[in-house]
C-alpha cells in the first residue's frame, strides 16, 4: 500500500510499504480522510522518531475484521481514536484518563497518511467509534481535536455566561472559539498574529479579535467592560504569549496552557501576583477520552460545532508534503485533509 513517509516538514515522500492485516481483536480500515494537525508539524517534536507515518485524525470504512471482534462489521464507517487509557489504573479511576500511561503508548499501525491502518485490539475496544451517516469522513476528521479541546473546556471549568479570551488562532484556538459559542459562553475574546485567523475567529463567534502586541490587558478590559477574562486558553506555544496571559485572567478564573513551549523555555511565574489576585488556577490539558470522543461526533452531529467551514483544503496522498507546507504558514490555511484513497 502507499503511505507518506515523514522523514521531515519539507521531506515527506509517498513510499510502497506491507499492508496491514487484522489479528485477533483488531480491526484493519481503508482511511478515507486524515488531518494534518499542527502537531504533525511541530518538527522538533517529530523528527526524533522518523522515518515514521503520521497521521491521528482519522475516518475511514472497516476493511478487515480480526477474529474475535462482534462490535464491527466489513463496510461499516467509522472515526478512530489514535491514544486510548486503560481505563483501570489510578489515574483513570480518579477521573484523568488522559493523563494514564497506556494512552502515551499506544498508537494505530501505521498511521492515517496512509491506505490502510491497523487497530490493535485496545483501540478497537475503546478508541474506535461508528461514524454517523450524516457526518462527512472529512469531518469526522475533527472528532480527535474537537475530543482534545472539548476536554480543554472541561478542564477550564468554563461556565455559560463566562469571558474567554482564547490566545492563538490556529485550528485549536478557532475549535475552541466555535465550541465556546455552541456551549453559551460570554464574551469570546481572541488574539493571534495573523490577521486571516483572526478574521476567522469572528467568523465563527469571537466577539472582539486583538492583533498580538501591544498592551493586550487594556485591549482585554475595553472589551469585557472594565473586567479580566473569567477564562485563559492559550493555543500556542509562544514564550511572550503564554507570559502575557498570566495577566489577562480575573481573580476566581483558570488559565488553560493547551500548546506546549519549544522545549527548554521557562515562564516567569508572579507567585505573589496570583496570591494577592486570589484564587486563580493554572492548568493543562492532553488528548481526550472515549467519552470526550463520543461527545464530539455528537456534537458534530447535531452540527452544534460547524467543523465542515473550517476545512480549506483536501489533498491527495502525493500532496501531503504540500500540505504540510500549509499548515506552517499561519495565513496560508486553517485545515488541510489528507484522502488517501485519491
Amino acid at each position: 500500500m502507499r503511505a507518506a513517509m515523514y522523514y521531515s516538514n519539507r521531506d515527506i515522500r509517498v513510499e510502497e510499504i506491507p499492508s496491514p492485516a487484522a489479528g485477533p481483536g483488531e480491526l484493519v480500515v481503508r482511511v478515507m480522510a486524515s488531518g494534518i494537525c499542527g502537531s504533525d508539524a511541530m518538527e522538533w517534536y517529530r523528527i526524533k522518531r522518523a522515518p515514521l507515518v503520521l497521521g491521528h485524525e482519522l475516518t475511514g470504512v472497516v476493511e478487515q475484521v480480526g477474529e474475535g471482534v462482534e462490535r464491527f462489521r466489513a463496510g461499516e464507517r467509522v472515526a478512530v481514536a489514535h491514544h486510548v487509557p486503560c481505563q483501570s489504573c489510578s489515574l483513570c479511576l480518579k477521573g484523568h484518563p488522559t493523563a494514564c500511561e497506556t494512552l502515551r503508548t499506544t498508537n494505530v499501525d501505521p498511521g492515517g497518511f496512509a491506505e490502510l491502518v491497523r487497530l490493535p485490539p485496545i483501540n478497537v475496544d475503546r478508541g474506535t467509534f461508528r461514524l454517523p451517516d450524516e457526518v462527512s469522513f472529512e469531518d469526522g476528521t475533527f472528532a480527535e481535536p474537537l475530543a482534545c479541546v472539548l476536554r480543554g473546556v472541561r478542564r477550564a471549568g468554563v461556565r455559560p455566561g463566562d469571558s474567554v479570551l482564547v490566545i492563538g488562532c490556529g485550528i485549536a484556538g478557532l475549535l475552541f472559539v466555535e465550541l465556546l459559542r455552541a456551549l453559551g459562553a460570554g464574551r469570546i475574546m481572541a488574539v493571534d498574529v495573523s490577521a486571516y485567523r483572526l478574521k476567522a475567529a469572528e467568523a465563527f463567534g469571537a466577539e472582539a479579535a486583538f492583533q498580538a502586541g501591544g498592551d493586550l490587558l487594556s485591549r482585554v478590559r475595553g472589551a469585557n467592560g472594565g473586567r479580566l477574562a473569567d477564562r485563559v486558553i492559550v493555543c500556542t506555544g509562544n514564550a511572550r504569549a503564554n507570559e502575557e496571559a498570566l495577566g489577562c485572567v480575573d481573580r476566581g478564573g483558570c488559565i488553560l496552557f493547551f500548546a506546549p513551549t519549544d522545549p527548554g523555555v521557562a515562564i516567569p511565574l508572579p507567585v505573589g501576583d496570583f496570591f494577592f489576585r486570589n484564587d486563580v488556577t493554572l492548568t493543562t490539558s492532553y488528548a481526550g477520552s472515549p467519552a470526550d470522543y463520543a461527545d464530539a461526533i455528537e456534537l458534530i452531529r447535531a452540527g452544534r460545532v460547524r467543523v465542515g467551514r473550517m476545512i480549506t483544503h483536501r489533498l491527495a496522498l502525493a500532496e501531503a508534503s504540500a500540505g504540510f507546507q500549509l499548515v506552517e504558514k499561519a495565513d496560508a490555511s486553517i485545515k488541510v485533509i489528507i484522502e488517501p484513497q485519491r
